[in-house]
């Protein structure tokens, strides 16, 4: 059976740091309540010269070193991005041009933070039916372009990183075993953006209404994606017939250290078989899976034939899992 088996991980996150300490001069809150409620102690902004194709550039760039490959060795590029440079062309478009790929394909996922698990799952595919022999999968946003940081509710959260996988077939159990990929648009207004489409498009009063910025009800959010977290977590082990007792590693969308406390929880993983770095980046959305991936390789995590499990949330609600056999 051909899988889909990581070859190369990249990662770049912004030289910036925006300390909690930063945040307390510039909106109502504090180091102590940030970290009770979200777990975040620093997060990374992008400069003013740097948009979500650069970030997602040099992430790409150390995954193709990494995987001993060029840029022509890649014949499509997945792109999972909320923060794309413009509405087109896509951010897959510029880092295939930029990076010196081919004329290949390339498509940008809009799924919110989940744009990670759906550009993993849309490459894995690409590559498990055989179309492709090797694919770039990316996650990668500026996410404090479209954050108020006047409103403590979202400043605190989101940030900017961008992360990078080369998948390559294989011919052997190692590799996505798995993914499930959801969508319930019930609960769009817990998490969105209102400004910038084609109901809100830009003028004078939408930006003075400030509806270019990302809108969260915290609380709300909270409750729900602890729920679709443990119910994908659970659905997809089950399926493929392993308990939380198998799985040597949990990678969670690193949107808030309470959401993943309290899901590893109910999933039934103790906390040192759940990999975190939220305090360090923050929510970085699409780019916080690979980015989380990429580190736990670098820091030893992950061996040969460990169960890997992985679970995004995102606005929408969009959400997915996957399993791997590293």
């Amino acid at each position: 059976m051909t899988r889909a088996r990581i070859i190369g991980l990249g990662s770049y996150a912004p030289k910036r740091i925006l300390t909690n300490a930063d945040l307390e001069k510039m909106v109502d809150t504090d180091d102590a309540w940030i970290v009770q409620r979200t777990g975040v102690r620093e997060r990374r902004i992008a400069d003013e010269s740097e948009a979500t194709s650069d970030l997602a550039l040099k992430a790409a760039q150390q995954a193709l070193e990494r995987a001993n490959l060029v840029p022509e060795d890649i014949e499509f590029i997945a792109v999972g991005t909320t923060t794309p440079d413009m509405f087109f062309p896509t951010v897959g478009n510029i880092v295939q041009h930029r990076l010196g790929c081919g004329r290949v394909g390339s498509v940008d996922l809009l799924a919110a933070c989940a744009g990670s698990i759906y550009s993993l799952a849309f490459g894995s595919q690409l590559v498990a039916t055989g179309k492709y022999r090797r694919v770039l999968c990316i996650g990668a946003e500026t996410l404090s372009r479209i954050t108020d940081f006047a409103d403590r509710g979202t400043c605190v959260l989101l940030a900017d990183a961008a992360g990078a996988a080369v998948l390559e077939a294989y011919d052997g159990d190692r590799g996505i075993i798995d993914f499930d990929l959801y969508s319930d648009g019930q609960y769009w207004d817990l998490l969105y953006m209102p400004g910038g489409g084609s109901r809100n498009p830009a003028t004078r009063e939408t930006v003075d209404a400030r509806m270019h910025y990302a809108k969260m009800k915290g609380n709300e959010v909270f409750k729900v994606a602890v729920r679709l977290f443990v119910d994908c977590a659970e659905r997809i082990l089950a399926r493929n017939g392993f308990t939380a007792a198998d799985v040597n590693l949990f990678i969670p969308h690193q949107a808030n250290l309470r959401i993943i406390e309290a899901a590893a929880k109910r999933v039934d993983l103790p906390m040192d078989r759940v990999f975190v770095n939220v305090d360090r980046y923050g929510n970085t959305g699409a780019a916080s899976v690979y980015v989380a991936l990429e580190e736990a390789i670098a820091a030893g995590r992950l061996k040969r034939g460990d169960l890997v499990l992985i679970v995004a949330l995102g606005g929408g609600f969009a959400w997915g899992a996957a399993l791997m056999r590293w």
